[in-house]
């Protein structure tokens, strides 16, 4: 056995054992126990050449798995997957014989990264988004990087509960209920959308059968309300389409800045996706949005908004706000990777150096 794929694995699982996903623990320490190089598949993850943890190895494998549970090619494997029960015997028996029998369909899942749009998140980006509208008053047009299906671009067309607070469509498909740790995020501002559009290297068609099992086979087995809000979110999609080009994500911010149009708020925002981009394009974004930002003014604003961990090992993601003129970069909130929780720590709008 390689130990650096098996601490990997493990590490994987301690960490979807804190994200509230014990099934999905159980999935990687019972594969990497039963992986050997007489399959293809098992060759590929125990002969990986790259960083295990950064190309989210074991996630690639989990979500082969379950995409062959969610289109019902494995009904031997479905039969050990939630809502069914299997000890950690059974469970090992019936991933061996499933790498057995789907070696090629798996070997084929390891050859990309998981693509998630966790809707969740949405209850975070929510609290960014109000906090501009009520900054400067004008109607927003919002560009999102690494987008995947775009779904979260639609996040006004969704309803929010926030303790005892509301925001959005009560009648939407999409009911995120986020519990604040402490003071609740302030809601008390409409918002209006100018445009919006996103990129990802490889945008997730909504048209394309396959394409949706990959993005549903990455959520986790035993997370059903997760699953449901993605299904949610498709909807909303089908019925309000949202732009998602395949694109270079600095190229795409180039060009969004300089198609600004004023009497607008200009946003940039991604979520948990700024680790996996090159330097290059990090630096690239940085310098254009520095960059336009000593042009931007009070009716011509320019924002940049991010959910992401301040430290590669962080317990959770920070939002964060930068906006122009001024170049004020704002702690607005802590908040959990999949947007179970948010603890709003703006106050007032203190400014961090």
């Amino acid at each position: 056995m390689n130990d650096r794929i098996a601490a990997h694995f493990e590490a994987q699982a301690k960490a979807c054992e804190a994200l509230g996903s014990p099934f999905t623990a159980r999935i990687c320490r019972a594969t990497i126990s039963v992986l050997d190089a007489r399959t293809e598949t098992g060759k590929c993850i125990l002969g990986w050449p790259g960083d295990p943890g950064a190309d989210a190895l074991s996630l690639r494998l989990a979500g082969g798995l379950h995409a062959l549970v969610l289109s019902g090619a494995d009904k031997e494997l479905a039969a050990a997957y939630p809502p069914n029960e299997a000890d950690d015997g059974r469970l090992r028996r019936t991933l061996a014989a499933t790498l057995q029998r789907y070696d090629a369909t798996l070997l084929r899942s390891m050859a990309s990264p998981p693509q998630t749009n966790e809707i969740a998140r949405s209850g975070m980006l929510l609290t960014g988004f109000l906090f501009v509208a009520r900054k400067y008053d004008l109607p927003l047009a919002i560009r999102e990087i690494g987008s995947s299906a775009g779904l979260n671009l639609n996040f006004d067309r969704f309803h929010y509960r926030y303790g005892p607070l509301e925001w959005g469509d009560e009648g939407s498909p999409v009911q995120l209920t986020p519990e604040p740790r402490g003071n609740p995020p302030p809601l008390g501002t409409t918002l209006s959308i100018a445009n919006r559009e996103g990129c990802d290297i490889a945008p997730v068609d909504l048209t394309d059968p396959a394409r949706v099992l990959g993005l549903r086979s990455y959520i986790w087995a035993d997370q059903t309300m997760r699953l449901e809000r993605l299904d949610a979110a498709i909807r909303v999609a089908k019925q309000f389409p949202v732009r998602v080009v395949t694109a270079d994500a600095a190229g795409f911010v180039k060009k969004g800045l300089t198609e600004r149009v004023p009497g607008q708020a200009f946003i940039l925002f991604h979520s948990i996706m700024w680790q996996y981009m090159p330097a290059a394009t990090r630096s690239a974004i940085e310098n254009s949005m520095h960059e336009a930002g000593t042009e931007a003014t009070e009716s011509s604003p320019l924002a940049w908004l991010r959910m992401e961990p301040s430290a590669p090992k962080a317990r959770h993601a920070t939002l964060s706000l930068t906006s122009w003129p001024g170049g004020e970069t704002r702690h607005l909130a802590d908040c959990d990777y999949h947007g179970r929780w948010i603890k709003w720590v703006a106050g007032s709008g203190a400014v961090q150096p």
